[in-house]
């Protein structure tokens, strides 16, 4: 299907430096977007506690807000889940109720209140909602449960002590009222008869593990796009590597910086929609360089402008079906997709318009300038 005629000559490369000032503008407001007002990151990166609730009754975000706001919560995300009446997704920032100093003076107690049973092992889970023991000799699971408690002033509540292990081990395993059963207590107490019957769902990710992921999704990218450049190199030639590259990053860049404006969550979900949007974006970068390459052997009376133009021209036909089809789909998902979906075709969406003119006014108008910088004099 050709909608476009196949003797139809485009000066693309006419426009060029006006679309460029337009793209630098773009990116460089999406870098100053990262410094202000800042990626609003999701659990996966910031850390936090992420509860699913449904309540019996009705029940509005705005109440929920104030409920979590009145608790100790403020700041607190409360998403409403799409197509689930009074279902909502909760996160707070808070991830352990035990600080390190309580940890400290909790370890103190125990040692004081077991007198002669040497506590061998302590451990507080990352997430604060369990203490391991491995002790010396054998200990009453009360005694190990008020040392944990105190007198009630460190707001840690214990669930349950369970020893565990053969008869010759004296392991102990307590499990404590985490943040996110607190949070549903206090939504409990906050809402009587509507409150949630239980959590439907509770995870957590602490602050170190969320700068991990955070950095491992950085080099991800990274790593993708230098592979990438390194088969540019030697699929069509080095030339034509850095104009792919440049385009890859603008592209990134661009819809990071419109998720970041919009204050869209960045999490690990994003990073693979913008994976894709890399992938994407070469894919139709390769499909123009192809053409280019193709020209260069059938008209060696051109400049490289000239065939820029002609090769654009002729695969315009395949660009517009391409990216118009793959937009409809994307739209149907943001329309009709869960939040979730929603939040990944919204960037696919930006990268798809984004990727499909970069193509055109990114990689090429670089090609050119590098072949006309160095390898015109070389040649």
């Amino acid at each position: 299907m050709e909608l476009i005629k196949p003797d139809t000559y485009i000066d693309f490369m006419r426009y060029r430096l006006p679309v460029i000032g337009v793209s630098v503008s773009i990116a460089l407001l999406s870098v100053g977007s990262l410094f202000w007002p800042g990626a609003n990151l999701g659990l996966d990166f910031a850390g936090g506690t992420e509860l699913e609730v449904a309540f019996t009754g009705d029940v509005s975000t705005t109440e929920v807000r104030e409920a979590l706001t009145n608790s100790g919560h403020p700041g607190a995300d409360v998403v409403t889940v799409e197509g689930q009446a009074n279902r909502y997704i909760l996160r707070v920032r808070e991830t352990s109720a035990i600080t390190p100093e309580l940890q400290e003076t909790i370890g103190s107690r125990l040692r004081s209140a077991l007198g002669d049973v040497e506590v061998l092992q302590y451990k507080v889970s990352p997430g604060g909602d369990k203490i391991s023991l491995r002790l010396s000799g054998p200990a009453d699971t009360q005694v190990i449960r008020g040392a944990i408690e105190g007198e009630g002033d460190n707001g840690v509540q214990v669930r349950e002590v369970t020893r565990f292990g053969g008869t010759a081990e004296h392991r102990f395993e307590a499990s404590l009222v985490g943040v996110g059963d607190a949070v549903f207590q206090d939504l409990q107490t906050a809402f009587a008869d509507r409150a949630p019957e239980s959590a439907l769902r509770i995870e957590w990710v602490g602050p170190k593990a969320g700068e991990q992921l955070r950095d491992a999704a950085i080099q991800s990218l990274l790593y993708a796009i230098a592979f990438i450049m390194v088969y540019i190199a030697f699929r069509f030639d080095l030339r034509f590597a850095p104009g792919a590259v440049l385009a890859m990053l603008h592209d990134v860049m661009i819809t990071v910086g419109i998720y970041v404006l919009v204050q869209k969550e960045m999490n690990l979900t994003t990073i693979a929609a913008l994976l894709t949007i890399l992938g994407y974006s070469i894919n139709d970068t390769i499909v123009v360089f192809d053409r280019i390459r193709e020209n260069l052997g059938r008209h060696k009376d051109k400049s490289l402008r000239e065939l820029i133009n002609i090769s654009t021209s002729q695969v315009l036909s395949r660009t517009i079906m391409t990216s118009g089809t793959t937009l409809v789909s994307v739209v149907a998902f943001f329309i009709y997709g869960t939040s979730v979906i929603q939040d990944i075709s919204f960037a696919l969406f930006v990268g798809i318009l984004v990727g499909t003119y970069s193509s055109i006014y990114i990689a090429s108008p670089m090609t050119e300038w590098i072949d006309r910088r160095f390898f015109a004099k070389a040649a």
